[in-house]
């Protein structure tokens, strides 16, 4: 059982505005419309993208009549549903390496923000297989803390159901597995009664970089003018000491 978890400084969360929470409504709105297209049904029962999506959502206090509104929605015009999945990859200040994913209805567009953000910053924008070996696709399951939940009896659960990983934080823990078993152990863990914050498929580094001041502010920059674009949907990066 792993003792330290960078998953904030993997997928930054940041106090939201009410501008920035906009947005990020925004934004999984775009995943719920692709999860329904995607998977083929309006059901989470029957497409696991979509209950990913739900879960997400809620974790970032969309209102449910929103996240109803957006389904039924994208079932009825699901045609009309052009998002394209694009990830970019590149290094920013002090050699971080960043994996940028994003969903757009103009690609021409989304590639010059993303070039622009770069540059601006200090960063190199690279091509496809740059910097993806630096980190390994995996399924990341948050498990709420909740009254009466015993960790070593999480911890035993889940390896058993299939995970590699469990790390405690503040107010939940962090269920790692392979991609492989992501939907079998986060099935499992919510058959048996833990209560599950979030669930979704991440991009864990495998090595971190440590950077300067001047970079690491250079490097906050970047992130926050990428996490600013309505066509961005998440960015990871394997930056040690980014808080």
């Amino acid at each position: 059982m792993s003792g330290h978890s960078k998953w904030s400084n993997i997928k930054r969360k940041k106090e939201k505005a009410d501008g920035a929470k906009a947005k990020i409504f925004t934004k999984i709105g775009r995943e719920l419309m692709v999860a329904v297209k995607e998977g083929g049904s309006a059901n989470p029962d029957n497409n696991s993208q979509l209950r990913d999506c739900i879960l997400k959502a809620k974790a970032n206090n969309v209102p449910n009549d929103n996240i109803e509104r957006i389904i039924k929605k994208a079932a009825r015009d699901g045609n009309d549903v052009n998002y394209e999945s694009i990830t970019y990859e590149g290094y920013g200040p002090g050699g971080v390496a960043l994996v940028v994913r994003c969903l757009t209805d103009n690609r021409n567009r989304t590639a010059g923000n993303v070039r622009h953000y770069f540059d601006k910053c200090s960063g190199n924008l690279g091509t496809s297989g740059c910097v993806s070996y630096l980190f390994r696709e995996a399924g990341v399951i948050l498990v709420d803390k909740t009254p009466g939940l015993i960790e070593d009896n999480l911890a035993m659960d889940a390896i058993e159901y299939g995970a590699e990983d469990i790390v405690e934080c503040e107010d939940s823990f962090e269920v790692i597995s392979s991609i492989k078993n992501y939907v079998s152990v986060r099935d499992s863990l919510e058959k048996n009664g833990y209560v599950i914050g979030s669930s979704e498929l991440s991009f864990l580094p495998i090595s971190y970089v440590s950077v300067n001041e001047d970079q690491l502010f250079k490097l906050e920059k970047l992130l926050d003018l990428l996490e600013e674009d309505d066509d961005v949907q998440d960015v990871y990066n394997n930056c040690e000491n980014l808080k």
